[in-house]
C-alpha cells in the first residue's frame, strides 16, 4: 500500500491487496511422506492469520504423484478444522502487536521495497523480464534451498535430520495416478471439437488479443474474451505470433 500510494501514485484502491495463497509444493517430500500434512497445515496456519483472502491447501502425496481422492480429501479437511472445527479464521490479526511480528514485518517490507528499487533500475517489470531477471531470481532461490537441504543447513525433518532408523526411505507409490490413451484420446476430441464448435468466433477474438499484445492494451481484457471461444493452445499461438516464444538460456 505505501509503494503504490508513494512511489506509483495509485488511488486508494490499488492500495488494497487481494491475494491468494498456496502451500509450498517444494515443501512436500517423498521421504517420510506422513510428517507433508504436518507442513502443510502449519503454513495454512500461516495463511489463515496473515488474513489472507482464499486458500489452497496442497496434498500430502503431491511429491510422488497426482493427487488421489483420499489425500484431496485431507488437504480439504485441514482448512476445515482450521477455520470450523477450531474457529481460527474467526478473528483478524490474532498475533498483531506481537513484537516479533512486527519486527519480521518490517523486515519483509524493507526487502519488498529494495526489490522494487531493483526492478525499477532495470526498467520496471517489462524491463527485468527483458533481463530474464524474475526467471534467474526464481532459479536462484531454487539452488539456494537445494543446496541448504543437501548440506543440512537446512534442516528437513525425515528427509536430512532426525531420520528413522531405516534412513527415512524414499516413498515408492504402489500406483502412480497417470493418464490412460483413454483419457488423453478424450481430451484431444474434446479439444478438436470445442475448436470446431467455435471455428467462426475464435479468429476475431484471438485478432483482438494480438492487437492489444501489440499495442499495450488490456491483454488480460482481451483473454477472457478470447478464453470463451479459444483453447489455451491457440491463444498461446497468437500471442506467440506477435510477442516470440520463450527460450530458456542456460
Amino acid at each position: 500500500a505505501k509503494a503504490m500510494k508513494l512511489l506509483y501514485g495509485g488511488d486508494e484502491r490499488s492500495q488494497k491487496l487481494k491475494y491468494h495463497i498456496q502451500t509450498s509444493g517444494r515443501a512436500l517430500h517423498a521421504q517420510e511422506i506422513g510428517f507433508n500434512d504436518i507442513r502443510t497445515t502449519l503454513q495454512a496456519l500461516y495463511a489463515v492469520y496473515d488474513n489472507c483472502n482464499s486458500l489452497h491447501t496442497n496434498a500430502y502425496d503431491e511429491a510422488i504423484t497426482t493427487p488421489t481422492e483420499e489425500s484431496v480429501r485431507r488437504a480439504v479437511a485441514i482448512q476445515l478444522i482450521i477455520n470450523r472445527e477450531l474457529g481460527l479464521a474467526k478473528n483478524e490479526n490474532p498475533l498483531q502487536g506481537s513484537f516479533i511480528v512486527e519486527e519480521l514485518t518490517d523486515l519483509v517490507e524493507e526487502a519488498v521495497l529494495a526489490e522494487f528499487d531493483r526492478l525499477t533500475s532495470r526498467g520496471g517489470v517489462l524491463g527485468a523480464m527483458e533481463r530474464q531477471y524474475q526467471r534467474m531470481k526464481i532459479q536462484d532461490e531454487s539452488m539456494k534451498y537445494e543446496r541448504q537441504k543437501e548440506s543440512g543447513e537446512l534442516p528437513i525433518v525425515g528427509v536430512n535430520t532426525f531420520l528413522s532408523s531405516e534412513g527415512s526411505p524414499f516413498v515408492i507409490p504402489d500406483e502412480v495416478v497417470r493418464s490412460t490413451d483413454a483419457d488423453k484420446d478424450r481430451e484431444v476430441a474434446n479439444i478438436e471439437a470445442a475448436k470446431a464448435r467455435h471455428a467462426e468466433a475464435a479468429p476475431e477474438a484471438l485478432s483482438d488479443l494480438q492487437r492489444a499484445a501489440v499495442s499495450g492494451g488490456n491483454v488480460f481484457d482481451a483473454l477472457m474474451g478470447a478464453g470463451r471461444c479459444a483453447t489455451i493452445g491457440q491463444m498461446s499461438d497468437a500471442l506467440y505470433q506477435v510477442g516470440g516464444r520463450y527460450r530458456r538460456n542456460m
